[in-house]
């Protein structure tokens, strides 16, 4: 649809669920991908996949609460208090510290959303 219609000025791919090859295609195309808890889950490899080719540049990481809780608090609500969860996992998956992925997604947020 976004390639059909045209893209607004910013793209933020909510709760990211593609693989590892839209990353690849959402990178390419400038857009920006939230992961969530999902990424945590021990099923889901592919989501693990796209944050490994996702650009730090284009990262940003949310709750989605109250649905989608990382692990191990999985059936529970969300809450932002879990985030610390979702972005250690991401950190690992792209081999940074933890603080390093923070100070990049905080950056992002603020190219995506402006200064508060």
């Amino acid at each position: 649809v976004l390639a059909e219609q045209g893209a607004p000025d910013r793209v933020v791919f909510h709760s990211y669920s593609g693989d590892a090859e839209m990353a690849k295609k959402c990178a390419e195309a400038g857009y920006f991908m939230s992961f969530s808890g999902p990424v945590t889950y021990k099923n889901a490899g592919y989501l693990r996949e796209a944050a490994a080719v996702a650009p730090v540049e284009l990262m940003l990481v949310e709750t989605d609460a109250p649905y989608l809780p990382p692990m191990p608090h999985r059936g529970k609500p969300n809450a932002p208090y879990l985030i610390p969860l979702t972005l250690r996992c991401l950190a690992e998956v792209k081999g940074v510290h933890p603080d390093e992925l923070c100070e990049a997604i905080s950056t992002n947020g603020v190219t995506v959303f402006g200064e508060w």
